[in-house]
């Protein structure tokens, strides 16, 4: 592979790949320290990749394996500690403003989920993904898939129950 494909293929999937990433991590840095880490491997072991056309899907899990791998890292265990130190001054230096804002406070109450329903009602919601694409990707049955969305809406209600948010009210 010559670096101009590489450089193409990053150009059209870095984006996503990034989203994809936090959605795990929850931290852009480390989200975009993924991504690179996917696309030097990627590059360094191509002749083991073999062209079938699922390219997005082979590239989209080595960014879960690898967020994966972070969040069992001991780095990512000392940022939580870290992160739970000194919560209280970042709260308070939080505007006021961004705290309302109905998106962003539905992201973070998605966020606060386990990650098995994080994760699919990222894919369904923010990606648009189909429930058999997201099944796929996962390596789990659709109807797990079903079950963890159904699950992860139950979760969102009570946190969510101030705002509007059509997906929680029309089931």
């Amino acid at each position: 592979m010559l670096v101009k494909e590489l450089e193409e293929i990053m150009e059209l999937h870095t984006e996503r790949l990034i989203r994809l990433a936090y959605y795990y991590v929850k931290n852009l840095q480390e989200a975009e320290d993924i991504v690179q880490d996917v696309f030097i491997k990627f590059y360094d072991n191509q002749q083991k990749y073999e062209e079938r056309g699922e390219l997005k899907a082979y590239l989209s899990r080595l960014v879960i394996n690898k967020s994966k791998d972070y969040l069992r890292s001991w780095s990512y265990r000392k940022v939580q500690v870290q992160q739970k130190i000194f919560a209280k001054q970042t709260i308070e230096k939080r505007d006021m403003l961004v705290q309302q804002d109905e998106q962003t406070l539905i992201e973070t109450a998605i966020f606060a989920l386990p990650l098995k329903q994080r994760e699919v009602l990222s894919y369904f919601y923010f990606e648009e993904m189909p429930i058999a694409e997201i099944g796929k990707l996962l390596s789990i049955p659709e109807s797990t898939v079903k079950t963890r969305l159904r699950r992860g809406r139950e979760l969102l209600k009570p946190k969510l129950q101030h705002i509007e948010w059509e997906v929680l009210l029309h089931e």
